[in-house]
């Protein structure tokens, strides 16, 4: 792999790691000889300095990254960086790492991926502050220079007084709802104490006047110490301030930010909105939550990170529902139902990329990074590292945040990662589906494993694990392939990775680029996986749930083909030379929107992965005779529908007669003629029912 101007500058850490310069070279195809330094940060920084003025750099350090980042400042050139001392030096298996070290270079030296289309996100200064009067007030009178500051108070405080001036809005309310995100937050409540705060002058007027003291500096009206005098309300005069009949309770405005001190948040997800923190009652928790609002007043450009493709979505046809896989997965709830197919709000969406895990049809596709980069990235890594004799290698998937963290945690204080273990970075772990995992392993590592720190909901990483362990070891491949490393410190991940046995892989790795679309990258390596299968199959019995399968019909069918027109993926398919449902396999997802609309309840869904040649042929489900108009011989459709409706209808009292139950079995053109010929014919205003 020709490095063409991008020069590599390697460095073992003051002789702490093991790099292997010359082997390195021949691995990645270098157009110069590579050299090691020592002390690339520190007495050989020049270096740097002198390869930037030349061209691009890569350096093979992340440690030093600020520093080397500064001398490219003013440098016509760019540096990136590569930690090869925590993911391959820093092990008790570092002199055999020269093939996974390879790895990581070749694919640090591939193309950038293009661009990810973004959403702009803008933000002014306009911050709501909730919580009881105390608190609230307290920050407001600490913010107010920084913030056009608004306060919502939910409940009051003992001595909590309003200021004097009126430098900010004040609101006092319950039944709190948040809703929207950065730069649009809609907030709505409820106000219901008689005294309205934008109305109120602060006169005092009414404090003095009650006799129960039930008035407090905060200006809110005590209910469990409120008499009914109404002296209040005949203090406050033509102010109007004061009403204990007020029917008008619903407030509502629009804010750039919202700090919420309340003690459990308002908003109840896992993922919160950008713009919204809720620190608890904490005061340094709320100091350093105000800290970070700060910094989100201004434009910010984050990446689409999903992308929707509507015509594939299985989520629902004609009112039934079929697959909602998306919508209870996204911890940020920016998936929502809008009738036959779902909405991704992009301003909520922040990447974990579960919706494109658990999405069967492949309708949503994580875009950062896109599928067909990762497999480029997998493919390059494998290729490389068994180029440079490297055996075994087990893919390791992590996050870029919690990941990277415990694997430099690991490399720092334990045995590091082992040698045949490649660490492979992606935004969010949760965005590794059954594509990447079953693709991983067509392309030649006998493992992958997900480090799920920092994921959300591991067991959406479980369940495509599972679905592509069964299809190994239906088609023969030994061992464990697949495992979810579900580690919260570096000991578990330690043991997860040192105590696991190499799988058997495919014999011979393929070499097609995975494709971004997720059936057509999962039918590649499943076809590629079968064809080096120790022991092919033509059929493996799966779990429900799985993204594959067939469908069954009972005798109770009509052919009324309910289905079909359900049916989002084309898989089922109305014949137009006879009465005749098809099914072709490989086109279903097991939606079950099929099952959902069938007003007979005969389709039954049966998960499996079907890998003969039939499985891309329509097969015929039911077949039926082509029922006749008993007048004009006229085909009216599939016999047993018109058997079924025939049955129904027999009984009602427009039927009653043998001629009018003779009509059923005609056409509709066939029936105005034989009413127009009976004398007898039944007249709407003789009608009974």
């Amino acid at each position: 792999m020709p490095t063409g101007r991008r020069q590599i500058k390697l460095c073992d850490c003051n002789r702490s790691s093991t790099l292997d310069a010359a082997a390195l070279a021949s691995a990645i195809g270098a157009d110069k000889p590579l050299r090691v330094h020592h002390e690339l940060c520190r007495r050989e920084i020049a270096v740097v300095e002198a390869a930037l003025a030349d061209g691009d750099v890569l350096v093979g350090c992340t440690q030093e990254a600020a520093l080397f980042a500064q001398l490219a400042a003013d440098a016509p050139s760019r540096i990136d960086f590569l930690n090869l001392r925590e993911n391959a030096g820093w092990s008790v298996e570092a002199p055999a790492a020269t093939p996974k070290i390879a790895a990581l270079l070749a694919a640090a030296l591939l193309p950038e991926a293009d661009p990810v289309p973004g959403v702009t996100l803008a933000a002014g200064s306009a911050l709501l502050i909730i919580g009881e009067a105390g608190a609230a007030l307290g920050w407001a009178e600490r913010l107010q220079t920084r913030f056009e500051v608004a306060v919502l108070m939910t409940g009051a405080t003992p001595d909590a007084e309003l200021p004097a001036e009126r430098r900010y809005p004040v609101w006092s309310g319950s039944d709190v709802r948040i809703a929207g995100h950065l730069g649009a937050f809609d907030v709505a409540w409820t106000q219901g104490n008689p005294i309205d705060l934008d109305l109120c002058v602060r006169c005092n007027a009414c404090i003095r006047a009650c006799p129960e003291g039930a008035i407090g500096w905060d200006y809110q009206v005590d209910s469990s110490r409120c008499r009914s005098h109404r002296s209040c309300v005949t203090a406050c005069g033509t102010v109007g301030a004061i009403d204990f009949a007020r029917r008008d309770t619903t407030r509502e405005s629009r804010f750039d930010l919202v700090l919420d001190l309340s003690s459990a948040p308002l908003i109840r997800r896992v993922e919160l909105p950008h713009g919204y923190a809720a620190p608890g009652r904490d005061p340094l928790e709320q100091a350093l939550a105000a800290q970070a609002l700060a910094e989100l007043v201004g434009e910010f450009e984050k990446p689409r990170y999903v992308a929707l493709e509507a015509r594939l979505c299985a989520h629902g046809r004609s009112r039934k529902r079929g697959c909602s896989n998306c919508v209870e997965a996204c911890a940020a709830e920016a998936i929502s139902s809008a009738g036959d197919t779902v909405r991704v709000d992009p301003y909520l969406c922040q990447g974990c990329g579960s919706c494109s895990t658990v999405c069967p049809s492949g309708a949503l596709a994580s875009h950062y990074p896109r599928v067909e980069d990762v497999g480029m990235r997998v493919r390059t890594v494998l290729a490389t590292y068994r180029d440079a004799g490297g055996e075994a290698p087990c893919v390791l998937f992590h996050s870029t945040g919690a990941g990277r963290a415990l694997i430099d945690r690991l490399a720092r204080r334990g045995k590091g990662l082992p040698a045949r273990v490649i660490p492979l970075e992606t935004w969010s772990a949760d965005s590794v589906g059954l594509e990447l995992l079953l693709g991983s392993i067509a392309l030649g590592a006998c493992q992958v494993a997900v480090l799920a720190a920092g994921t959300h909901d591991p067991g959406v990483l479980r369940v495509p694990a599972a679905q592509g362990a069964a299809i190994l070891a239906g088609l023969g491949y030994a061992g464990e392939h697949f495992r979810v490393v579900e580690a919260d410190d570096w000991p578990a991940l330690e043991a997860a990775l040192w105590d696991w046995a190499p799988a058997s892989g495919a014999s011979r790795p393929a070499m097609f680029h995975l494709p971004g679309r997720k059936r057509d990258a999962l039918e590649l390596s499943i076809r590629h996986l079968l064809a080096v299968a120790p022991q092919p199959v033509a059929e493996i019995p799966l779990a429900a749930g799985a993204p594959f399968g067939t469908v069954s019909v009972s005798d109770a069918c009509t052919l009324c083909m309910s289905c079909v027109g359900a049916c989002p993926s084309g898989a089922l398919s109305a014949a137009s030379d006879a009465m005749r449902l098809g099914f072709i396999e490989k086109s279903c997802v097991q939606c079950g929107l099929c099952a959902a609309s069938c007003p007979e309840n005969a389709v039954t869904l049966m998960p499996r992965l079907l890998l003969d040649e039939s499985a891309r042929r329509t097969v015929p489900l039911k077949e039926a005779e082509i029922f006749h108009c008993i007048r004009c011989a006229q085909p009216m459709g599939a016999k047993p529908l018109i058997d079924a409706m025939f049955t129904r209808l027999a009984s009602h009292s427009m039927f009653a007669g043998e001629a009018e139950r003779r009509r059923l079995h005609m056409c509709g053109d066939c029936r105005v003629v034989d009413l127009m010929h009976s004398e007898n014919g039944l007249k709407a205003w003789d009608m009974t029912e």
